[in-house]
């Protein structure tokens, strides 16, 4: 572990089920819960039993780990390594070595907080695991999705309740491949309101100019950047957009054009998940797009031709294999197929993803066991609530406990007139009283005349709905007589939750790095318990 940072700042840290956070799917909540209805879906439980089944498992399965270093060395050729990152790329050389895997886009800035977060919480598990299997080593890998081309999502990040937005200079294609010359605009306008003053923000100027202006493409920058704020705790940044890594899935990649297997499989599966659930993505018959260049398109087949989307390029059969023997690079795996790619060219035990990532593995599992190709442990990455001082004092203002801020506002409200409010706008006694005598009078009309029934019921229904109404204008009166109180809770839940989403699908890590440097992973990686599967508050007093 890399030296700390020292801090006088008091912190707490609370644990709680996803389940009670109302944030999170079904499907993720009864993955984590072991419900039997998950079984079909999943080789390993995301606990220790299911990580050291995993890892006796993945022993089985071999891999090239002599192209594996040296195509990562070659990658890290002009960036200046730690001696931890230098460690673990030697040691995966050696059989008794696996890794920890969390993949993502490289994101202008990171993106949002749950991009460090998971990278974090392979870090940790990476190091728990060689607590527990000492005669293993383990070593945490961040797959860069260097080949996405979606802009609109990566080219975005938000600071200062200001979104900022690059737009490429009109380049297209896989991000990580794209010039970051446009950048330097962007930045400048970001550095003059980029705050307070100190040596976070010094360093962190440094850090972003040196990654975006002095590295020539996306994918570089990323890699330096992450390299700058996780290299001491060993991570390594995989591209797998290298002809060396595409090698290996060539035979894959074939099938998928030819047989169009996975889409069967997937779709397959996809029926079955959807009984209970729904599912996260959905396969084409050809799950792969063409890159060269700045151009990624999907490739289509029709009648005896493969056509790329867009594009005026096309192969009969034979000239398409000789493509892929030729420039396997040039074929780029969807999300139905990345993870087959992820797991032939690393060692891997475990798969660290949010909660879509891991919906999106459990359909998966047929197509691995097809190729086989090791089917890893799935684990939801760590999520975060992080409460500064003043956000602390907010809480407690209302009264509230820190497991209670993800309660819906308008029962917080209701609690909160509960406890402190005037009861005299609930009428839940009265109401039973009425229903009572109410239906005494229908039972009454009843008896003189059966054909009075529907009757009756009709104006006790009208009866009951304005008792209701009554009651809500009461409620009203009551919260505009604690108006004051109540907007505590309002400013509560719009400053910890943005947009009415977690903060960590809306901030940036800027801010935090601004504030606290280093430290602020220091103290991601010590709160973080990778196998708990509970969600983290993390509060600042």
């Amino acid at each position: 572990m890399p030296a700390k940072t020292t801090s006088t700042v008091q912190r707490s840290f609370t644990y709680l089920p996803y389940s009670d956070t109302g944030y999170f799917s079904p499907l993720v909540t009864d993955y984590l819960s072991g419900s039997p209805k998950m079984a079909p879906f999943i080789n390993y439980t995301p606990d220790v039993t299911g990580l050291q089944k995993a890892i006796s498992d993945r022993q089985s399965y071999s891999i090239d780990r002599q192209t594996l270093a040296e195509t990562l060395t070659q990658q890290y050729d002009n960036t200046k390594l730690d001696d931890a990152v230098k460690t673990n790329i030697a040691l995966l050389r050696k059989p008794t070595t696996f890794t920890v895997c969390t993949a993502h886009q490289p994101n202008l800035l990171t993106g949002y907080l749950y991009f460090v977060y998971k990278i974090v919480h392979a870090i940790k598990l990476a190091a728990e695991l060689k607590t527990m299997y000492p005669q293993h080593d383990f070593v945490p890998v961040y797959y860069m999705g260097s080949e996405d081309n979606d802009l609109d999502e990566l080219g975005v990040f938000n600071y200062q309740n200001k979104k900022w937005r690059w737009d490429a200079d009109g380049q297209t294609g896989a991000v990580g491949r794209m010039s970051t010359s446009s950048l330097k605009p962007l930045l400048g306008e970001l550095f003059k309101v980029m705050g307070p003053p100190g040596k976070q923000l010094d360093e962190l100027k440094e850090m972003l100019t040196k990654a975006y202006l002095e590295h020539e493409t996306i994918g570089s920058a990323t890699r330096f950047l992450v390299n700058q704020l996780f290299g001491r705790y060993g991570l390594i940044v995989l591209d797998p957009d290298d002809a060396s890594f595409k090698k290996p899935v060539i035979e894959i990649i074939k099938d998928d054009l030819l047989q169009q297997t996975a889409f069967g499989l997937v779709t397959a599966q996809i029926e079955r998940l959807e009984q209970h659930y729904k599912a996260q993505a959905h396969p084409r018959p050809i799950n792969l797009f063409y890159m060269n260049g700045n151009m990624r398109e999907r490739i289509e087949k029709q009648g005896e031709q493969w056509t790329v989307v867009n594009q005026n390029t096309s192969w009969n059969e034979q000239q398409l294999m000789a493509e892929v023997d030729e420039h396997p690079e040039r074929f780029s795996p969807n999300v139905i197929l990345r993870g087959l790619l992820q797991e032939r060219i690393l060692p891997n035990v475990a798969f660290i993803g949010g909660g879509a990532e891991v919906a999106y593995w459990l359909q998966l599992r047929p197509v691995f066991d097809h190729y086989k190709i090791f089917y890893p442990a799935i684990l939801l990455r760590q999520s975060v609530q992080w409460l500064q001082p003043a956000q602390t004092k907010m809480r407690e203002r209302t009264g509230l406990a820190a497991e209670e801020i993800f309660i819906d506002e308008g029962r917080l409200m209701r609690g909160y007139l509960l406890r402190h409010g005037n009861d005299q706008w609930q009428t839940g006694s009265e109401m039973t009283a009425m229903a009572n005598v109410m239906e005494q009078l229908k039972q009454k009309a009843v008896s003189l005349d059966v054909t009075l029934r529907s009757s009756a019921e009709a104006a006790l229904a009208k009866i009951k709905h304005q008792l209701e109404v009554l009651e809500k204008k009461m409620l009203r009166a009551e919260k505009k007589k604690m108006h004051t109180e109540l907007a505590r809770i309002t400013r509560m839940k719009e400053s910890l939750f943005p947009g009415s989403s977690l903060q960590e699908r809306k901030e940036n890590v800027i801010e935090y790095f601004l504030q606290y440097g280093h430290s602020f992973t220091d103290v991601l990686y010590d709160a973080f318990q990778p196998l708990r599967n509970e969600f983290l508050i993390v509060e600042e007093k």
